[in-house]
């Protein structure tokens, strides 16, 4: 499992303004509508739900929002780089402005589990978290999320 079988090069977004956590979550579903064609409803229950059990902000401006829904028979990932960055309740209190929402299927098991240890991974990897900072080009954090880990597994 990588990052590019995970993330479409649409589902890489830089977001201009966000209000509130909830907005993002909402942005995070339009998202996963528009590319992978799952109902941008559910995708929101399914990680309000989650987040009901203990925020997903990870520290030092990172999130990691996910949900095991029905809907899905394969995992997906949305990633924003926010302009501004947002209260999230993370674990540090800091607001985050890198999103890595990830979506798999109800019984998935262990494959989530695997692509959430991924993902967390990548995102903690600080050369990785500067580049993504340092972009505006959606295929750039694109490039740079599906070859951070493939570099490091050579």
């Amino acid at each position: 499992m990588d990052i590019a079988s995970l993330l479409e090069p649409g589902a890489v977004r830089i977001i201009n303004h966000l209000t509130s956590k909830k907005r993002l979550f909402q942005e995070i579903g339009e998202v996963v509508a528009s590319v992978h064609g799952l109902n941008a409803s559910i995708a929101v229950d399914g990680i309000q739900e989650r987040e009901s059990l203990g925020p997903t902000g990870v520290g030092h401006g990172i999130a990691l929002p996910h949900a095991r829904l029905e809907e899905l028979d394969k995992i997906i990932g949305v990633f924003f780089r926010l302009e501004k960055p947002l209260e999230y309740d993370s674990v540090d209190r800091l607001p985050v402005d890198l999103v890595f929402a990830l979506f798999a299927p109800k019984d998935s098991g262990v494959d989530h589990l695997k692509a959430l240890a991924l993902v967390s991974r990548t995102m903690r990897d600080a050369g990785v978290v500067a580049k993504l900072r340092a972009n505006n080009d959606p295929a750039k954090l694109h490039a740079i999320l599906t070859e951070a880990r493939t570099s490091k597994a050579a």
